[in-house]
């Protein structure tokens, strides 16, 4: 949600920000609505104080006996009363109709992040790890021989159509290995607090993370009003929706791992092979509430806090700034980490880490309050996924990939196997 008073003050500079996403002028039909909305409200005060004036003197008339005055007053106290509740009911729909224009705008991107129009122009900023060479090659991570039988695409297609998964045996006890790995590390290392959450939320919660009301067709909806959450992002930075914290408190770090649900919505045909792109999946996402001019440096500290997951699993990456054109709704400024994927010979997005300001924290109402006094300001809220677990699974399974069909494990995760460090070509933990 955007600040009007700053759009009031600064109406190109607030253009010059869209533009750069591709978007045209908007300020023109912002602050024309904004003042036909001043002005009712300013007319209503107006009416209030000429009925308030009136109904003072229909006493003094009523006491000197003068009925034609008194009635006069009368009428005018009634006509005030009418106008008064037209002119607020006006206001109210210019203010509604005010808060829907604001709350479909994108946040704007910081002026460090490259223009561009698409994924093609994004900046990689840094890479680790060296892809490895392979003596064969390399299948993608479904057409692996110890991996196949047990991702069962038939089966989940039958119970719930497609872009679902049935994992069973060594591959389903992998995927919940990485998952307690990210968490033990986010929780024990990182120093942030681990949350288990719902993952069904009212539409005001949506809101607040910026999925409602643009993106509802992104989600699902159960049919009692509840949406299903696209990714715990909204469950754990929703935890400070309407609250004023201290100062003392920030920042605050969250982590969660969830269940998320996503339509894909408009990717028909892309990256329907596999898992790499599924309605159901899981994530280990992470949240942090900061001050505002501690912001820029707690980015940086959770994009290292995702890129250290891969490397401690040994899985090459190449981190991206995403320019304006390929930036989420909500985000001022995302770095994508994107994990080397042998079998389609790329790499690909495993982790997104964006600051969106106070975007977020005003939708929500969300504040703080100065440590030394003053009025409350609003937070400043980050996201970032530690990591996607089923495209980490996916990334260890290819590059961890033998020419006879068995996948070698990362050392990091022996001990959430059982000391087991292989899955064999025929699908068991060795």
């Amino acid at each position: 949600m955007h600040d009007i008073r700053a759009i009031r003050e600064t109406p190109d500079a607030f253009d010059a920000a869209l533009a750069r996403r591709g978007l045209d002028p908007l300020s023109p039909a912002i602050l024309a609505l904004d003042e036909a909305r001043r002005a009712c409200i300013a007319r209503a005060e107006a009416a209030l104080a000429e009925r308030n004036a009136a109904s003072k003197d229909v006493g003094a008339a009523k006491a000197r006996g003068d009925e034609a005055e008194f009635e006069r007053l009368r009428a005018l106290v009634a006509e005030k009363k009418e106008e008064i509740a037209r002119l607020e009911d006006e206001a109210k729909e210019k203010d509604a109709a005010l808060r829907d224009l604001l709350a479909g705008i994108p946040n704007l991107p910081y002026a460090d992040v490259p223009d561009g129009a698409d994924e093609a122009d994004n900046v990689e900023i840094n890479r680790w790890g060296t892809p490895r060479a392979f003596d064969f090659k390399p299948k993608e991570h479904f057409d692996i021989a110890g991996v196949s039988r047990d991702l069962d695409f038939g089966t989940a297609a039958k119970l719930s159509g497609s872009r679902f998964v049935v994992m069973q045996g060594a591959v389903a006890r992998l995927h919940r290995a990485l998952a307690q790995f990210m968490l033990d590390i986010h929780t024990l290392e990182n120093g942030l607090t681990e949350v288990n959450g719902p993952v069904l939320v009212r539409d005001e919660t949506m809101f607040g993370t910026g999925q409602l009301p643009k993106f509802g067709e992104d989600s699902y909806q159960t049919t009692n009003g509840w949406w299903l959450i696209p990714t715990s992002e909204v469950t754990l930075t929703n935890i400070v929706a309407g609250e004023i914290l201290d100062e003392a408190e920030l920042p605050r770090r969250f982590t969660a791992h969830s269940l998320c649900f996503r339509s894909e919505a408009g990717s028909a045909g892309r990256d329907t092979a596999g898992m790499l792109r599924q309605h159901q999946f899981e994530k280990v996402e992470m949240v942090s509430i900061t001050h505002p001019d501690h912001s820029d440096d707690e980015q940086k500290r959770m994009l290292r806090c995702a890129e250290g997951i891969l490397e401690r699993l040994g899985i090459p990456y190449r981190t991206v700034v995403l320019c304006t054109g390929d930036m989420g709704f909500g985000a001022r400024r995302t770095y994508d980490i994107e994990a080397w994927l042998p079998g389609q010979d790329t790499y690909r997005e495993i982790s997104s880490v964006s600051t969106c300001g106070d975007f977020q924290a005003r939708r929500m109402n969300a504040r703080f309050r100065p440590a030394g006094g003053g009025k409350p300001e609003f937070l400043h809220t980050l996201n970032g996924s530690g990591l996607a677990v089923g495209r980490c699974l996916i990334a260890v399974l290819e590059n961890g990939q033998q020419a006879d069909g068995s996948v070698l494990l990362p050392q990091a995760l022996h001990p959430y196997m059982g000391g087991k460090t292989r899955i064999t070509p025929e699908g068991h933990l060795d």
